[in-house]
């Protein structure tokens, strides 16, 4: 029930019970994370800075404090308010433009289900989310220092930044222990 994709800062934590969420047709997509510094850094990584910077200008995602805001879109049926990239069969973007707690976040319910079947990667799961959860935090707040800096009046949300945000992620991530590879 528990699947793992190990592939370090992107691995991905995964279960189908998440479409059976006792929480609401939603889930956690009710209310989406921020793409926060160390997410907006990895997107750009992976090959996403035209991606941020075209959701961005399509009111997708917002500059915000923390790094950029998920626009919610309004209740329709058979969804309430939610995350803009839930579709009906779940979401829309690939994992490597999520925020990466969209990627390694699994609800303590869904672990315990989970261990209640005998399933052998709950113990593993769970140690990569809070171990990912730890490292992007740190992350996060290591950029924040150094984006405020390097851009006393803010960040200005084009190439050049996202570019800069995304080798600094990178410097951070080397010298960083992180979940195994497969």
């Amino acid at each position: 029930m528990v699947r793992l994709a190990l592939a370090g800062v992107h691995s991905l934590v995964l279960s189908p019970l998440c479409a059976r969420c006792p929480h609401g047709r939603a889930g956690c997509c009710e209310a989406p994370p921020a793409v926060a510094w160390a997410d907006v850094g990895r997107i750009v990584l992976l090959g996403g800075r035209d991606f941020l910077l075209a959701e961005i200008r399509e009111g997708r995602l917002a500059p915000q404090r923390r790094g950029l805001s998920i626009r919610r879109v309004p209740p329709s049926e058979p969804l309430p308010e939610r995350c803009v990239y839930l579709g009906p069969s779940g979401c829309v973007l690939p994992p490597d433009r999520r925020s990466a707690t969209c990627n390694y976040y699994l609800c303590e319910e869904a672990f315990g289900v989970a261990a209640a079947a005998g399933d052998p990667g709950v113990r593993l799961g769970r140690a990569i989310r809070d171990d990912l959860t730890a490292h992007f935090g740190r992350w996060d707040i290591e950029l924040a220092d150094r984006i405020r800096e390097r851009y006393p009046e803010g960040p200005p949300w084009d190439g050049e930044f996202l570019g800069w945000l995304g080798a600094e992620l990178a410097l951070l991530v080397r010298g960083a222990r992180l979940p195994p590879r497969c």
